[in-house]
């Protein structure tokens, strides 16, 4: 059950670029590991193009632009875990390739 505690991770995606499908499969990823730990997963169309990222909170996650590339599913739950449950496991995700 959701309490007001639990933490809001925004996914800020480029509209022009058409990522929302991409930020709308990230956001279902990360409400499927983390049901019980996340309030909510908000989609938000950027103001400025080029623009895909992912904050908990005011702290960014991930930023395109400044890792040059997209994050992978796992990455990012591993990112988000140590945010807001570092005691999770995450079972394969955790494991090294």
């Amino acid at each position: 059950m959701m309490t007001l505690a639990q933490p809001r991770i925004e996914v800020e995606y480029c509209r022009k670029c058409r990522w929302l499908l991409r930020a709308a499969w990230i956001a279902q990823e990360l409400l499927s590991t983390f049901e019980d730990e996340l309030g909510e997963v908000a989609l938000q169309p950027a103001s400025e193009p080029g623009v895909f990222r992912v904050r908990v909170g005011s702290k960014t996650l991930w930023c395109r632009k400044e890792r040059g590339r997209f994050p992978e599913a796992k990455e990012l739950k591993q990112l988000v875990r140590d945010e807001v449950s570092p005691e999770k496991d995450l079972g394969h995700s955790d494991q090294i390739k």
